[in-house]
């Protein structure tokens, strides 16, 4: 009886009839409740809805609401959560069907997160805590240099279409259903990939249309009206002289006008303030806040992710620049989307609220995580059939990836329960016993991090959920002050189990209830040495930061607040059996906000060393390539080789290059396994290493599933979403966002590895298909393609259908129209079947200027990749 009174209490306050209220009455439509409310607001409540942290209006029974959510690969930023692969990988899978079951377990795991801080916050909830999550990324990955190309879902339009309509469609849930599961949103509109260290100022200028609504709006479009995608975001830089999020033609002439959407448009994340900073801060369009926040809501961008609308939408409409009944519409459209979310009804109407805590972190959904996974990883190349490896083999593992669990986790991740390493899932699979691990080297020098972060436990001792209450957590325990005196009670208490690695670029707040600027922190933890031994506490910081260890400062730069970044370490010398009680206490300022924290044993490895590790081993596998750390979002990397989040070339590091030569040149068998969310230049490692996999950031799961393609055990079936250059200077000028010479579709050169590629341990033929005309008005043609496993082995091909017009010598080579996955066993035969639509024969027709399906003759071409090698063709006339 006591929960259900508790329950009841967490429900909106009805004390006056429902009748009376109509927009409380959870019979009448999402519309209809929206324009009864609407007409209760006074302006300035109506600016506070309009801002991404909605705060409660309790005259009207209004709750708390955050719009700004993360769920890229599992949701983020939100304490323990499973963990995919980053989207790249799971483009890599080939396999949509797969996407959506795991964006619909997503959904389950982020409405259990919900509905737990609904109780707990008495009927709010906070940041990272909502309904509303802004992912997929349908950008296009036009260059490799670009530090988010792995938030999306590759280079390809349709490919990023058709993973886009599985993300929304798991997330969004059911389409009949009365109330939907979450909004999600499809970002960043239009044209964005890069740069990173200039998008605030940045202006995409020169496009020809052909490149605009052939490669870059598609997957939006399809999105909006196949997916009915609840929210669009818009992206930070100008489009032909116009902040996308001011940009009349994106937002109303396209995206409204001519495609029909009718959910919410919201700004990425302080987008809008870049309307009146000046250059190069901003794009310095707008004279004055008002008149740039009136300037983005005529324009259609209703909600902002930021803090100015609730003060400039109320000064914009007294100074004239906007009128009332223009705010109506937004506002009208966002509280229409909270009504079909259900965040005003009981737990009884709306069946979502009855998810569980249970479903967080499954043992279903970790194994859904080591499915897509297997199916991300792709064998790029097997020379002699060194792959797989046998069981009995002596194995060395080395280079700076094979223990590092946070590198599995890609970016805007969340925290898994646990994580198996590279390294651990090679032990777990021959015994630890039969294999060596060196570190070798770090991602780009020889320095490599040996890091004691896994000894430190928390302190005060807290309950633990997971292990009970009193026992200590790994990692250390954070609390959060809204001032930069941590006066007061703390705003937050977390525990990180992983080394700290905090930037507020991109507006990503330290933590959940915790302001973007002006806050301050304490971390605690104590270390008890099992040896002794020279160690470091690394520290990287902005504004004032100062360490503790056992009650002495050993670093204090307290006081002084600038964004200058201080890189530095301070020794620490620790004796057997002893313990150290470390605090590490930050306070920021205002503007850009880093802290990155770490205890590790530096160590410097010789070739000697190395070869040494390595003798006698049956096998050498090299896990290498690049980091979360160096490629992202707007980050403060300045390393040879990497700008700002971005790569200024894509060769494998130097350091790394070397080491795989070296003990190449000892006469060892070398296995590559590159992790990496973007494409790297392996031309050298063709020649030095005997097999190459491309593992991207592989989620929690990660290094079971690299182990089991390593041993045999999962047969790889990855295919690659993005073409693998031999070099940057096969690629045009980053900053051009012109097509020509960019991805599979328009560059003329010999890549290393093609998009579409991806080897097997078996082999399998393709038969001479066959197409037909379709008589349906749905249909332009039908085509059958026989396939046949001609190995010894089990495995999936990814069967891929391209369409190339023939009399338009400006277009692309040859644009991917359709494919399947199907698994064989060896001799196993079947027929592929697939229809081509006629918007699969669309291009742009510049004696119209629009989208048009032509007659005409057509290529078809039919294969297992891009490249010409592994294609067959035939001729269609439509």
């Amino acid at each position: 009886m006591s929960m259900l009174i508790v329950a009841t209490l967490l429900l909106p306050s009805f004390s006056t009839p429902v009748s009376a209220q109509p927009y409380k009455d959870a019979s009448l439509s999402p519309a209809e409740r929206a324009k009864d409310l609407l007409g209760r607001l006074t302006l300035e409540e109506k600016a506070r809805l309009m801002q991404y942290q909605s705060r409660p209006i309790p005259r009207l029974d209004i709750p708390q609401f955050n719009w700004w959510n993360e769920a890229l690969h599992g949701v983020g930023r939100n304490g323990v959560a499973t963990v995919f692969p980053i989207t790249m990988g799971m483009a890599s899978s080939f396999n949509d069907d797969m996407v959506q079951r795991v964006f619909d377990a997503v959904s389950d795991e982020a409405r259990a997160k919900n509905n737990i801080s609904i109780k707990r916050g008495n009927g709010r909830s906070g940041q990272y805590e909502g309904l509303s999550f802004w992912t997929p990324n349908i950008n296009i990955f036009r260059d490799p240099r670009w530090g988010r190309g792995q938030e999306t879902y590759g280079e390809d339009p349709y490919l990023t279409t058709r993973m886009g309509l599985a993300v929304v469609r798991g997330l969004q849930g059911p389409s009949d259903s009365k109330y939907m599961k979450l909004f999600a949103c499809a970002k960043h509109f239009a044209v964005h990939s890069g740069p990173e260290w200039n998008r605030h100022n940045f202006n995409v200028e020169l496009l020809p249309a052909r490149d605009l609504y052939e490669t870059y709006l598609p997957a939006f479009k399809s999105l909006v009206q196949e997916g009915d995608v609840r929210e669009v975001m818009c992206a930070y830089q100008r489009f032909e002289g116009e902040p996308c999020c001011g940009s009349n033609r994106l937002l109303q002439q396209i995206l409204r006008d001519d495609w029909g959407f009718d959910g919410l448009v919201t700004s990425d994340c302080w987008a809008i303030n870049d309307f009146w900073n000046p250059y190069p801060k901003g794009h310095g369009v707008s004279a004055s806040q008002p008149e740039g926040v009136a300037k983005a809501i005529l324009s259609g961008t209703d909600l902002e992710c930021g803090n100015t609308y609730d003060v400039s939408i109320p000064e914009a409409v007294q100074q004239g620049l906007v009128s009332e009944e223009q705010i109506d519409i937004s506002v009208l459209r966002i509280l229409e989307g909270r009504f079909r979310l259900g965040d005003f009804d009981s737990e009884e109407e709306v069946p979502w609220r009855k998810i569980g805590p249970e479903v967080i972190a499954s043992p279903a959904h970790k194994q859904m995580a080591l499915d897509i996974a297997r199916q991300s990883i792709v064998l790029l190349q097997n020379n002699n059939q060194m792959l797989p490896l046998k069981k009995n083999m002596k194995i060395a593992v080395i280079g700076p990836n094979a223990a590092d669990s946070t590198m599995l986790w890609g970016n805007y991740n969340g925290y898994p329960s646990s994580t198996t390493t590279i390294l651990q899932g090679i032990q777990e699979k021959v015994g630890a016993e039969n294999v060596v691990y060196i570190p070798a080297c770090g991602w780009v020098d020889r320095i490599m991090e040996d890091s004691w972060y896994g000894r430190l436990r928390e302190t005060p001792l807290m309950q633990d959920e997971t292990q009970g209450f009193g026992r200590a957590r790994v990692g250390l325990s954070g609390a959060y002050w809204n001032n930069r005196t941590m006066e007061g009670e703390p705003v937050k208490i977390n525990n990180y189990r992983s080394q700290l690695a905090f930037d507020n670029a991109g507006a990503t707040v330290f933590s959940q209830q915790v302001n973007l600027t002006d806050f301050s922190a304490t971390y605690t933890g104590r270390l008890t040495a099992d040896k002794n031994e020279n160690i470091e506490m690394i520290l990287k910081h902005t504004d004032c930061a100062r360490i503790i260890v056992n009650g002495d400062t050993v670093y204090n730069d307290w006081g002084k607040y600038t964004d200058d970044l201080r890189d530095l370490s301070i020794p620490l010398k620790v004796e057997k059996n002893k313990t150290y009680d470390i605090k590490l206490d930050y306070s920021q300022a205002d503007e850009k906000a880093v802290l990155r924290f770490n205890i590790a044993k530096r160590t410097h490895y010789t070739d000697a060393d190395i070869l040494k590790a390595v003798e006698g081993s049956d096998a050498v596998v090299f896990v290498g390539g690049i980091s979360p750390s160096l490629e992202g979002e707007e980050m403060r990397v300045n390393y040879e080789g990497f700008k700002g989040g971005d790569r200024t070339n894509i060769e494998l590091p130097q350091v790394q290059h070397d080491i795989v030569s070296l003990i190449h040149k000892a006469g060892h068998p070398v296995v590559f396994v590159n992790c990496s969310g973007s494409a790297m230049s392996l031309v050298s490692e063709t020649a030095t290493c005997n097999a190459i996999l491309q593992a991207w950031y592989a989620g929690e799961q990660g290094g079971k599933a690299v182990a089991d393609v390593l041993f045999g055990d999962f047969n790889p079936s990855g295919k690659l979403p993005i073409t693998f250059y031999k070099s940057a200077d096969d690629l045009p000028d980053f900053l051009d966002y012109n097509m020509k010479g960019r991805t599979y579709r328009y560059f003329e050169g010999t890549p290393l590895w093609s998009f579409g590629h991806g080897l097997s341990y078996t082999t399998f033929q393709l038969g001479t298909a066959k197409c037909k005309a379709s008589r349906s008005k749905e249909k332009a043609m039908e085509i059958t393609i026989p396939v046949e496993n001609t190995g010894l082995m089990g495995g999936a091909e990814v069967v891929q259908v391209y369409v190339k017009k023939n009399a338009d010598k400006d277009g692309p080579i040859k644009s991917l129209r359709g494919f399947k996955r199907v698994e064989l066993q060896p001799g196993e035969k079947t027929k592929v079947q697939m229809s081509l639509t006629p918007v699969d024969f669309e291009f742009w027709d510049e004696s119209t200027n629009t989208m048009r399906t032509l007659p005409g003759n057509y290529t078809i071409y039919y294969g297992t990749s891009s490249a010409d090698a592994d294609l067959k063709t035939l001729q269609f006339k439509l």
